[in-house]
Formats: C-alpha cells, structure tokens, sequence
C-alpha cells in the first residue's frame, strides 16, 4: 500500500470509496475510505462547517488541528495527508489506525498488564518528545485521543486543544479534568511539563484500569481538583513497586521535578518490563 499522497492531489469525496464509520465526535464523522483506483486506505474526518462556524472556539480548535497536524511526521504521531473543503464540509485525510481507540482497547481488558502498559507508555512518551521538540504541547493526552496502527504501535491523536507555544507562558484551562495538571488547576502558566504530568496519569489508568483523582460524582470537580493539587494518588495492592516509583515520577506537583521525556526509556521499570517481552 502507498503510504503517500500527493498534497493539493484531492479536492472531493467523489474521489474516495467510502466505507464504514470509525467514530463520531462532537461535530462529525471519521469513516474508514479508499482512494478510487488505488489500494490506499485512510481515515477520513468529515467535519460540519456551519455548526463549526456557530459554535464559540470550535472554529479556532479545527484550524489549529490542521495547522498543527499538517507538518508531523512521526510513527507515534497520527499522520494527516491533506485537507479540504467542500460545499459545508471541511475534510481531514488522516492516517488509518487500523485497530482504533486505546480506549476501547483499554475498557475491553478492564486494565492492562505493566508490561503492555510499559511499551504503551514508551510510545506516546516517544511521540510526546518530537511534539516538544517542535514546541507543540498537546494539552489532551488521554486513551481517547491514542490510537494503535496495524502493527500495535501507539499513534497520539486528536490535535483540537494543541497550541504551538515555544515559552511556558500558557494560561488557557483546557483538556480532560481528571487529567489536569496542578498548575493547570491552579490557574499558573504552563508548558510542556503538563503532558508529562498527563503521562503518568495515563500510565496510573493503564494499569490499575481508572484514572488515579477520579471522585465520586456528588462530590464534584472541586474534589478532583484538590486530588490533583495534593498529589493524592493511592495504589492497589497489585501494582509493584517499580510501576509506583515511574507513576509518581511524573506526578510531580512541581513542573521542573518531572522526568524528563527523554529519560522514561532508561527508568529501571520500563527496562525491566522491556527485558521480559523479549
């Protein structure tokens, strides 16, 4: 199969063979198509321009999307080909992740094993790296926005609340609440450090197979939020304590005290992890 197409190429959905639905979001659909005449297979995000235009920051968060996704190039990136517009709709030609949302992945096993959960991590750590590299912070790292390719790889997604910030200036509270840093929850400037934050929260739900400040739903955000600033996480029996000392690693209250992306391959837990899946 290709793995190319060429930029300003198609401009319809008249050229695509369009298959079944893959997901559905707040103003559209993904579905799975084909490139008439070619065996090239993608993933193809139709999205309502009116209901963009008329919704407050909706239209701000899909040209951002573009604009960020249009020049990624990594295997733990989700890939967009190209883009669209045709009569009311915008269209994104985004790479197929032919085994779909972690999240559902995720629900279907209840929770991973730390061995899955470790390469699952190592990936979107990797992918994370190059996003910073090109000072794009993610701002949504969560088993929604993470998809897994044909071969099992882990592929970030889903670009909405991503901002190209070079400086640790950002103030916009924006993301998924229980995956909120505590600089984020506090209303300080933030940076890159908030995806490393996210990243052990998602490594917490990989494991134990819930997010690590949920709070019971009478209680409500204000709970989840003082969680977050206390750092309160509480550890099942089963999770060893290598697991415990990679989570907490990144659970800095602190921005600055969080390993580094680059270092989450070398931490004793993912490399023994690693040592037992050869």
């Amino acid at each position: 199969m290709a793995d190319t197409l060429e930029p300003g190429r198609i401009t319809s959905l008249r050229a695509f063979d369009i298959g079944r639905p893959l997901g559905k979001g707040r103003f559209g659909k993904v579905y799975l198509a084909r490139v008439n005449s070619t065996d090239f297979i993608l993933a193809l995000k139709v999205l309502d321009r009116e209901e963009i235009m008329s919704t407050p920051r909706a239209e701000t968060q899909a040209l951002r999307e573009i604009e960020v996704m249009r020049s990624l190039r990594h295997p733990n990136v989700v890939r967009m080909y190209d883009f669209f517009a045709e009569d009311d709709r915008l269209v994104l030609m985004l790479e197929y992740a032919a085994h779909g949302e972690m999240f559902i992945q995720l629900r279907k096993r209840k929770r991973f094993s730390e061995r899955r959960s470790a390469k699952y991590i190592c990936e979107v750590a990797d992918g994370l790296a190059y996003l910073h590299t090109k000072d794009i912070i993610h701002r949504d790292i969560k088993p929604e926005n993470l998809f897994l390719g044909l071969d099992g790889q882990v592929k970030i997604g889903d670009f909405g609340w991503s901002v190209h910030s070079p400086t640790e200036g950002q103030r916009t509270l924006c993301g998924t609440l229980s995956y909120l840093s505590p600089e984020m929850v506090l209303g300080l400037p933030h940076g890159k450090a908030i995806d490393i934050w996210a990243l052990g929260v998602l490594a917490y739900e990989f494991i134990v197979g819930k997010e690590p400040f949920e709070a019971d739903d009478s209680a409500g955000p204000r709970l989840v939020h003082k969680r977050i600033c206390n750092c309160d996480v509480q550890f099942p029996s089963f999770v060893s304590d290598g697991a415990k000392d990679f989570i907490l690693s990144l659970l800095q209250l602190k921005p600055e005290d969080r390993m580094p992306l680059e270092q989450v391959p070398e931490h004793p837990w993912i490399v023994a992890m690693r040592s037992k899946s050869r």
